[in-house]
């Protein structure tokens, strides 16, 4: 079974947002690693930069939730997955086409589940509702 997420839940696991316990406690819960896609770890990085920047976390707060993010990949609990930026892109090409007229579903989001679906997903983990419905529109399933 493969389980990817998006930056929400990364962001929620390392970083400090209400629902921070939430992914706290699937992922202890969790028995398998969760894979990440190639814009993983960039927006991650980002969002934890833009959460200092905004004063929404402490100074010297995302370089200390980055290193764990860091150590969690070096431990093998998140395993980084390359995969074929031009299936991905391919494949959100589809999922726009598809449902962002109906579902108001933006760029980074549909990224994150087309590249779920090119690496064979079955779960994907995400704290955005719209996100939540484009995901199980495509049938992953979203367990938090």
């Amino acid at each position: 079974m493969v389980v990817c997420g998006d930056t929400s839940f990364f962001f929620s696991l390392y970083g400090n947002d209400v629902h921070s316990s939430r992914a706290v406690n699937w992922i202890t819960a969790c028995q398998r690693p969760v894979t990440l896609n190639p814009f993983n770890a960039y927006e991650l990085g980002n969002a934890l930069h833009f959460a200092e920047f905004r004063k929404a976390i402490k100074p010297g707060e995302a370089a200390m939730c980055w290193a764990q993010f860091e150590a969690a990949v070096r431990q093998g609990r998140l395993l980084k997955q390359p995969c074929n930026l031009a299936n991905v892109l391919d494949e959100a090409t589809r999922l726009s086409a598809t449902h962002t007229l109906t579902g108001g579903h933006r760029g980074f989001d549909i990224l994150h589940v087309a590249a779920a679906l090119v690496l064979r997903a079955d779960e994907f983990l995400t704290f955005d509702l719209n996100q939540k419905r484009l995901a199980e529109t495509e049938g992953l399933t979203v367990p938090v």
